[in-house]
């Protein structure tokens, strides 16, 4: 496993703009709500070299009654063969992003594997107007792809 990676511009837009897009992950804490959507990119892979890539769409749309800045990110990414890898880091994208009531921010990143299928969860760290750290859960939400096996058991 080499983690996630970053691999797009993220947009910051209207809640009724951000809410029109299909999550299947969805998490609320705290009035901020992430929703993510996985996709696999057959494109980037390559399964014959155990060389499987997602991209994962990310909303995180402020519903709450003050303006939020996020200030990092830690991920828990395991693999099918449950081996799990940490990552943490300032922000996402490169980006701290101020996030206003009414307001979401959106970005794509991706995470390689060397199994068809994993999961990842996580949390990101977030600063109230006060200044006060907080913890917003991040939904878990599965990697699968067409080269997952299923077993009945």
């Amino acid at each position: 496993m080499t983690g996630a990676m970053s691999k797009s511009t993220p947009t910051t837009t209207s809640k009724r703009a951000a809410s029109a897009a299909f999550h299947p992950y969805e998490a609320t804490t705290r009035g901020i709500r992430i929703r993510v959507e996985p996709r696999y990119m057959e494109d980037q892979s390559s399964p014959e070299d155990s060389h499987f890539v997602w991209s994962y769409a990310v909303e995180i749309a402020n519903d709450g009654d003050e303006t939020v800045q996020l200030k990092s990110r830690t991920w828990r990414i395991t693999d099918a063969l449950g081996r799990t890898e940490e990552v943490r880091g300032a922000g996402v994208v490169g980006q701290t992003p101020v996030i206003e009531p009414g307001k979401a921010f959106n970005y794509t990143s991706g995470c390689p594997l060397k199994t068809p299928q994993g999961i990842m969860v996580g949390s990101y760290q977030m600063s109230d107007e006060a200044g006060q750290m907080f913890d917003v859960a991040i939904p878990a939400f599965s990697l699968d792809s067409p080269y997952t096996r299923r077993s009945m058991n």
